[in-house]
């Protein structure tokens, strides 16, 4: 067993670090401070990470991306999780955001959605969770009616992050009950300026992200626009999802790292009771549990990318490494911001944002205890 990288993927490790060192660490305030980037900054950055060979890096070849394996694109999120100079949702810079439920599209629906938005002319969201059924996608109550050459759909969405902007929409509905998640589940491309779907509610929160609450009533969706085959929707989704929890793990690396360089720097920097901070137990414990920590955590997140490029099910590897990283950073955060005392409060440092955002994806994409319920359950079946 070799646990070394690849010299080319330590090589683009290295080169997102240096990207993200030197072009975006020193504006980050910047982005705490007006959440977005100004166009003339995006059009710089936009312009570099083209040069740089990374725009659109874990889209596939055949549709004009990078083609980055799954341990390669968690390279690069680590890399660029350190800094908070970025939007919070997607790439941004590294290109249009593309779920990788598109690819499941057929050609035709390829030029109608798939083409658009990876040239960065249309938007998308993705429609599951509602208000029952969250954590617990298979118990959605949005039905989906066949009625000719249409859909009849009704029900609610709530959470749905970019619905605002989105020209499209990847809706999860029920299209036979009687199945649940095991066939009963489809998923449609949808058009949000179709008649009978409402933006309700658009809910503020701690992150500072704003989803919406969406209702359906008696919305038609052409029969021509249901991904794949009627009931294979629940298992596109959760394939979808597995590599999102792969990107909640790697962005729990770069945050975690990225806090222990700083509390390390301050801790040999501030000098209390004619000593540096460095030179208290109490303190060190905390660099010591926190490295630890992001030590294995790290393991854990390579070891599932590996998996996922060698075709293997990493089901519960992902969920492992989200469960177990997404914990530790939000720790590591912790630890350090109180290292930084009264100074990690404030919005001169990025300590603030990752303590509110890391808590946030305990409970995003899957939250912690779903993820322990999943888990426990694989292990009551290996141990029968």
């Amino acid at each position: 067993m070799d646990f070394n990288l690849p010299e080319e993927l330590q090589m683009l490790k290295d080169t997102v670090r240096k990207f993200v060192e030197k072009e975006l660490i020193p504006i980050e305030m910047h982005t705490i401070e007006n959440m977005e980037l100004k166009p003339e900054i995006r059009e710089r950055l936009e312009k570099k990470t083209k040069e740089m060979g990374l725009w659109m890096f874990d889209v596939p070849e055949e549709y004009g991306g990078g083609g980055l394996g799954s341990l390669a694109q968690v390279l690069v999120w680590e890399e660029l999780a350190r800094t908070v100079a970025l939007p919070s949702r997607g790439q941004g810079i590294f290109g249009p955001e593309i779920r990788p439920i598109l690819y499941a599209l057929n050609e035709e629906q390829k030029k109608r959605f798939l083409d658009p938005i990876r040239k960065g002319e249309k938007k998308l969201c993705f429609m599951q969770t509602e208000p029952d059924a969250g954590s617990d996608p298979a118990s959605m109550k949005t039905r989906a009616v066949r009625q000719g050459d249409y859909y009849i759909v009704n029900g609610t969405k709530r959470f749905i992050t970019g619905a605002g902007d989105a020209d499209f929409g990847q809706l999860m509905a029920v299209t036979d009950p009687a199945k649940g998640a095991h066939g009963g589940i489809s998923c449609f491309m949808v058009d949000m300026k179709t008649p009978g779907l409402t933006l309700v509610t658009r809910y503020k929160t701690m992150m500072g992200e704003e989803p919406w609450h969406i209702t359906f009533d008696d919305m038609k969706v052409p029969a021509e626009n249901l991904v794949g085959k009627e009931g294979e929707g629940f298992k596109l989704a959760q394939k979808w999802l597995g590599i999102g929890r792969l990107k909640h793990g790697a962005r729990a690396l770069g945050v975690a790292e990225r806090c222990i360089e700083m509390g390390a720097r301050y801790s040999k920097e501030r000098v209390t009771f004619g000593k540096p901070l460095s030179e208290r137990q109490g303190i060190t414990f905390k660099l010591a549990d926190s490295y630890v920590e992001l030590h294995a955590a790290r393991l854990m997140v390579y070891q599932a990318a590996w998996k996922n490029d060698q075709k293997q099910d990493i089901r519960n590897e992902a969920y492992m490494a989200k469960l177990f990283a997404d914990e530790m950073s939000f720790r590591v955060v912790d630890r350090v911001l109180q290292i930084h005392g009264g100074i990690g409060l404030t919005l001169d440092l990025p300590l603030a944002k990752w303590f509110v955002d890391q808590r946030s994806r305990m409970i995003t994409e899957g939250a912690s205890e779903v993820m322990r319920m999943v888990i426990a359950r694989e292990v009551l079946k290996k141990y029968n």
